[in-house]
């Protein structure tokens, strides 16, 4: 999986850190202000959007009052204290990005979540030094499966696409990495294991734990 690799490039949430929970909780807690409850098809339809899109996409679908700034000022707010006490690392991530690092291979985030909580995420992980770039989908404007962040993360990094790995948890990032020119790997997560063969098909690898990466 490494052979060519000179930059692997992260999704965040359910690929570096295992937080895919939280956004259920806070997408109840959060209509629920407004004596609404979460559609079936609400995780589905949203998955990929950049946090800007995906506010913007609440308050035209359930009618909110509140503006698209607001949304997103209180989902942060309500993410806050759950990510920095309650969200690890997904299984081996420390262990392979020490790897990485001993192998002078560059490392970058590229995330549909806000720079704020991004940003608390990797000083919580001690992370801050670790990561040449990080990025979200709201720095080049459309999220995923548009291939814009990935390519935007690879410019920064100076790597070439075709020399990048992305780690994605969800369709549309995997989409996006493939999109951008990138090898692929798949990354389990219990928020989408009935994807699991779908995530297998269309991305080049995948793993369950990141050990898997450097036994090969």
């Amino acid at each position: 999986m490494m052979n060519g690799i000179e930059a692997v490039i992260f999704d965040l949430d359910g690929s570096l850190v295992d937080s895919m929970w939280i956004w259920k909780d806070i997408d109840i807690d959060y209509l629920g202000r407004f004596g609404l409850e979460p559609p079936p098809d609400l995780s589905r339809e949203i998955e990929g959007k950049s946090f800007s899109e995906t506010a913007a996409y609440f308050k035209e679908r359930f009618s909110l009052p509140d503006s698209v700034e607001q949304i997103k000022a209180d989902w942060n707010r309500m993410a806050w204290d759950k990510y920095m006490n309650e969200v690890p690392l997904k299984d081996g991530v420390g262990e392979y990005l020490d790897w990485c690092l001993s192998k002078n291979i560059r490392l970058g985030i590229a995330t549909s979540n806000s720079r704020e909580l991004v940003n608390s995420i990797a000083r919580v992980h001690g992370l801050e030094h670790v990561f040449q770039c990080i990025m979200t989908s709201c720095d080049v404007g459309r999220g995923k499966p548009a291939p814009d962040i990935y390519l935007a993360v690879a410019g920064q990094l100076g790597i070439p696409p075709r020399a990048c790995l992305v780690f994605e948890d969800i369709i549309p990032g995997i989409l996006a990495g493939k999109a951008a020119g990138m090898k692929v790997c798949a990354v389990e997560d219990a928020y989408s294991l009935e994807q699991a063969e779908e995530k297998k098909a269309l991305a080049d690898y995948y793993i369950s734990h990141f050990s898997e990466v450097l036994q090969g």
